[in-house]
Formats: structure tokens, C-alpha cells, sequence
């Protein structure tokens, strides 16, 4: 279901987790669920997983994470100040340790010249930690490859925070 170099990443990443016990949780929009569903994949997952969120919809991040409707207005859903919201209200709503946030265009369509298709922000939140921001610009490769780079990105981001 997943390439296998990013299968072996998570694999990677759920054994650091496991080791210091910890736990995740995730927040996906345009990744829809697939960095729950791969940490799911493996084997023991409910000793580092703790549930996903897909929050596709302004509204579902509004209802479920707890993001205020006036920043979504006023910054849009793809936007850094979104994602941090969606890891914040992850981290809080969750039992975990960990909460990462996904959030952006994968495209074909749906990309401004402010916001263009591939544009990703990324929130990364270990408790009693700073928080950890990332845009990334992966351009218009495709929207399974947006989404499949974005899982990448947010295995990264968690590992950064389990150290």
C-alpha cells in the first residue's frame, strides 16, 4: 500500500516511539488519513498510535480540533497558522505525546498564485515542547505524490520530535 522506503521510515519511527514511550497523533486535511493508516500498517501500532483526525473540511477543524472559524477566514485552511491550530487542538483533544498537523493543496486543482497546487504546512507539537512549523512548496508533481511526500515530511517531523 505504501513505498516501501516510507513504509520502513515509519517502521523506524514507531520503534523510537515505542522505545521512549510515546504516542502520536495526527491531524490530516489533504493527506486524508494516510499517516494514520500507515502507522496503523504496523504490527503493535496501539502501543504508539494513539487516533487520527481527518479534518478535511473548515468545518471539521472548527467542530473537531477546535480551530476558531475567524482564522480560517482570515488565513485560510492552508496556512501556518491553521496547522498549528490542528496540532494544538490534536495534541489536546488526543492521549498522546506527539500531535502532527498536515494541510495543503495537493492539487490538480484548487492552487491561488498566493497558495499554488504542491503548497503543504506542516505543525509538529511535543507537550511541554515549542511547537515546529514547516511550509513546504513540493509543486505541481501530482496529487498522489504531494500526498504521499507529505506523509514523508510528517514521519520526519515526528522523529525530529521524539529525540
Amino acid at each position: 500500500m505504501f513505498p516501501e522506503r516510507i513504509y520502513n521510515l515509519a517502521l523506524l519511527v514507531s520503534d523510537e516511539l515505542r522505545e521512549r514511550r510515546l504516542r502520536v497523533t495526527t491531524a490530516e486535511s489533504c493527506t486524508g488519513g494516510l499517516v494514520a493508516a500507515l502507522f496503523t500498517e504496523i504490527s503493535g501500532s496501539s502501543k504508539v498510535f494513539d487516533r487520527g483526525f481527518v479534518t478535511y473540511s473548515n468545518r471539521a477543524k472548527e467542530e473537531v480540533l477546535g480551530v476558531p472559524g475567524d482564522l480560517l477566514a482570515d488565513y485560510g485552511a492552508v496556512s501556518e497558522p491553521a496547522a498549528r491550530m490542528m496540532a494544538e487542538g490534536a495534541l489536546e483533544v488526543g492521549r498522546a505525546n506527539i500531535a502532527v498537523a498536515i494541510t495543503g493543496i495537493a492539487g490538480p486543482e484548487g492552487g491561488t498564485p498566493m497558495k499554488p497546487v504542491g503548497t503543504v504546512h506542516f505543525a509538529c507539537l511535543r507537550e511541554n515542547r515549542a511547537l515546529v512549523h514547516e511550509m513546504v512548496q513540493f509543486g505541481p508533481i501530482g496529487r498522489s505524490e504531494v500526498r504521499m511526500a507529505s506523509v514523508e515530511k510528517a514521519l520526519e517531523m515526528i522523529r525530529e520530535q521524539i529525540a
